[in-house]
């Protein structure tokens, strides 16, 4: 898992990956977690695109691959959202 930052509302907001389990989360959380795409990763016939329009962002160029289009999908995310660098 990415940096990890608190909404205004509480919302614990970070970049998911299967490092740590979904139930290890709950458990921390002390609740169900509830874990939301930020993107749709989607082949559009030229290429694998990260649609970021969830998340308030543009279609990012097709990839080759899918881990590829997911790790822009990541750089993006970390760099418009305030997941990534140091505060």
């Amino acid at each position: 898992m990415s940096r990890m930052k608190v909404a205004a509302d509480g919302t614990l907001v970070a970049i998911y990956s299967d490092a740590i389990p979904v139930v290890a989360l709950s458990d921390a959380l002390g609740a169900p977690a509830r874990i939301e795409r930020a993107s749709d990763v989607v082949w559009d016939g030229t290429g694998w695109v990260a649609d970021m329009a969830k998340s308030g962002g543009p279609k990012l160029p097709p990839r080759t691959r899918r881990s590829d289009a997911i790790a822009a999908e990541v750089v993006w995310l970390e760099a418009h959202r305030g997941l990534g660098g140091a505060s």
